[in-house]
Formats: C-alpha cells, sequence, structure tokens
C-alpha cells in the first residue's frame, strides 16, 4: 500500500478529526496527538454523549468544530464552556459533516458498532487518509467500501490488522500462504460452555491484557470480536476465510502473523498498548518515537500457542458463516450481537444467550447481495428489532 492517491498535508502537522473521541480508542489517539503536538493537530471532535470529556478535550486541543450525535445531550450545560471559536452540531451525520471540511487530512474512525459505517463511507469518498478503529464497517459494508479505497488511503487501528499490515510491507501479496489472526482467548480461556453459562457481567468484563471499551470487552470475551476481526480482514486484505487461522497468544505480545509460500513466518511483535497502531495509522509510512514503553524481551518469559474452543465460545463459529456466506448476513450477526451484548451488560440474558440471540437472529434471515448504505440500514434495523424480541422471549 502507497500513498499515490491520497493527498499530503497542506500543513507541517497532519490535521485530524476523531470520531468518538470519548471512548477508549479516542482517549488514548489524544494522547498520541498531545506527545505528538508538533507533528498532529486535532480541528475536530465528536462523541455521542460524553460532553464533559468533550468539552474538555475541545478546549485542550482547540478544537474547530465538535458533535454531539445523541440528540438527548444537546442541551448539557456543560457545552456552554465550549471555546468561542468552537462551532457545535448535533446528531448522528453531525458526527460525517465535521469531518468532511477542507482542514482535515486524516479522520480517525473510533465510534464503535455499525454507526461508523456511514462516516467511512463519507471519508472514503473524498482523499482524506481513513484511520479505522471501527471493524463493524468493513463487517457490514465491506462490499461497498473496499472498491473505493485509494492506495494508501485506508489505515487500520485494530492491533491484529495493523500487524498484519505491517507484515505485508514490501512482500508480494501473491506468495500470502496464510495469516495468522492472533488472539488472547480473553478472560474465559479454557472454560467448557456449562462453566461459561455462569459467568457474570464483572468477570467478562476482566480482560487479562487488554484496556478497551464495554462492548469491545464483551465481545472479547465471547469470542465474537475474533469472529469479526477475521471478516474484517477478509476485505481488507483480500483474502478467503479459509486463508485466515485464527490463533490463542495468551500474553498478547504477538499481534498477528503473516506465513509465506516459502514457509517463512514474519510476526509483529510489541506492547499491548493501542496507542502504537494508533499512532502508525497517523505516522504512516514514517515511525515516530513510542508512544508507550518498550518490551524488554529478556524479561518476556514465555510465549503460549493454542487453538480456540469453537464448542464453547460459539460466536466465533457464527461469524465464520456469515463471513462465508457473506451478503447481508454479516449485518444481522454484528446488529443482533450489539443488542445481545447491551442485554447481557444490563442483566437479561446470560453470557451464553448471547450467541443463541445472535443464531436465532441469522437463522431468520435470508442473506442478499449487498447493494447500498441504505439497504444495510433496513437490514440492521430489522437484525435489532428480532434481536429485541428474542431477548424478550428469553426473560
Amino acid at each position: 500500500m502507497t500513498q499515490s492517491g491520497v493527498s499530503s498535508p497542506s500543513s507541517d502537522r497532519l490535521r485530524v478529526a476523531i470520531l468518538g473521541c470519548t471512548g477508549s480508542i479516542g482517549t488514548q489517539a489524544l494522547d498520541v496527538c498531545r506527545q505528538h503536538a508538533d507533528k498532529l493537530q486535532v480541528v475536530a471532535l465528536s462523541a455521542h454523549s460524553g460532553t464533559e470529556r468533550l468539552v474538555a478535550s475541545a478546549r485542550e486541543f482547540g478544537v474547530r468544530r465538535v458533535a454531539v450525535t445523541d440528540p438527548a445531550h444537546r442541551h448539557d450545560p456543560i457545552l456552554q464552556d465550549l471555546p468561542d471559536a468552537t462551532s457545535l452540531s448535533v446528531g448522528a451525520q453531525a458526527a460525517v459533516d465535521i469531518c468532511l471540511h477542507d482542514d482535515v487530512d486524516c479522520v480517525l474512525v473510533a465510534i464503535v458498532g455499525a454507526a461508523g459505517l456511514a462516516a467511512s463511507a463519507a471519508v472514503l469518498a473524498t482523499d482524506k487518509r481513513l484511520a479505522l478503529a471501527n471493524k463493524e464497517s468493513l463487517v457490514v459494508g465491506g462490499e461497498l467500501l473496499m472498491p473505493m479505497v485509494s492506495p494508501g488511503q485506508l489505515l487500520p487501528v485494530d492491533s491484529e490488522h495493523a500487524a498484519i499490515f505491517q507484515c505485508l510491507l514490501g512482500e508480494n501479496p501473491r506468495e500470502v500462504h496464510k495469516i495468522w489472526l492472533t488472539c488472547s482467548g480473553g478472560p474465559f480461556f479454557g472454560r467448557s460452555r456449562d462453566q461459561l453459562a455462569h459467568v457474570g457481567v464483572d468477570d467478562a468484563l476482566a480482560h487479562p491484557t487488554w484496556n478497551m471499551g464495554a462492548k469491545i470487552t464483551i465481545d472479547s470475551a465471547t469470542l465474537m470480536n475474533k469472529g469479526l476481526e477475521r471478516i474484517e480482514a477478509m476485505h481488507l486484505f483480500g483474502v478467503g476465510m479459509d486463508d485466515i487461522c485464527v490463533v490463542i497468544q495468551r500474553q498478547s505480545k504477538i499481534h498477528s502473523m503473516v506465513e509465506y509460500e516459502d514457509g517463512s513466518v514474519i510476526a509483529h511483535l510489541g506492547v499491548s498498548d493501542m496507542r502504537i497502531p494508533i499512532q502508525y495509522a497517523f505516522s504512516y509510512p514514517e515511525r515516530w518515537a513510542s508512544p508507550a514503553l518498550r518490551m524488554d524481551f529478556r524479561e518476556l518469559g514465555r510465549l503460549d500457542f493454542g487453538a480456540p474452543d469453537t464448542d464453547a465460545f460459539r460466536c466465533l463459529a457464527l461469524a465464520e458463516r456469515a463471513g462465508r456466506i457473506g451478503g447481508t448476513l454479516p449485518c444481522v450477526l454484528n446488529a443482533a450481537n450489539e443488542i445481545a451484548v447491551s442485554a447481557f451488560l444490563g442483566g437479561t440474558c446470560s453470557f451464553t444467550d448471547i450467541d443463541r440471540i445472535v443464531e436465532r437472529c441469522m437463522d431468520d434471515h435470508d442473506a442478499q447481495r449487498v447493494q447500498s448504505l441504505e439497504q444495510l440500514a433496513d437490514v440492521d434495523r430489522w437484525a435489532r428489532a428480532r434481536a429485541s424480541q428474542v431477548v424478550s422471549d428469553l426473560s
């Protein structure tokens, strides 16, 4: 992937918009911008409901535009504290609009869930760089988005996909034998299906190595996150499901590997810190000073590997089914999972009910060829409504 086809910044600093600035990825991206203020300028920010943190960041970085995507927070008193020079817009479309101005070079889409799809599509329709931390954009709409990508325009922020991207640099993609997509195994690695039936929310939120938001952390516990990443990798790297193999790497120090036809394997190793792939999406093709502590390999001790248990963690198998069938089925997978995870976090379904809800919705859907964002929005609404009904039936 080269930089040709994507415009270069007109100033010495890369001007960035961060959509989802109050979430885990967004706050870590702001830390990168803070550490590299000589190279990065934050010009636009969006938040869904965290208006206090949005205003604090807007004041710290002197941003020109902010958006609050939840209209219920339109009149939060804290918004009166925005700098006079900062414009405020409200609503889902506002997050898209603030990043399409000429003074934006790069957009980090860190919105959680299917809401990031419209923003990703809008950015790709321009010559701006898309730093993609929203895997659902490609899971749901990869068949629409990837044909829009110019060389060097899309930089993945997921640690695994950023690793694969770097393992492919300078290599012939036709000589790839297999992509090894690493997985920590989550907090319940080694547990049986019966044991998983009794785990609680606090247990599921205790991820062993990564600091993430609640939704992604639950997805990591069910292994749905790895299933979504497998579909995302299919689109990003133009390979089939059989070419992507999930491997448990408990220490989360190998972020993924690429195996070539001659048997050589190139692995990307490093500390478990999301600021590193975030920063690389901003700095590419350069490498800047690390925002994280460095790893001393003399103290690492060991690297463990294993195979995922798809009988216990059925979300991984459901994602494989959706990826193989394609079309609108991944959209149903994703939407139903969001509803199921929300129900689990809210105490209205069990941990193992999550995959039951998703499977029921997938069984009830006749997959169609992806044709438009509007079609995907309709399928998304149907899947959410159906999943909500299944949650109700289980209660």
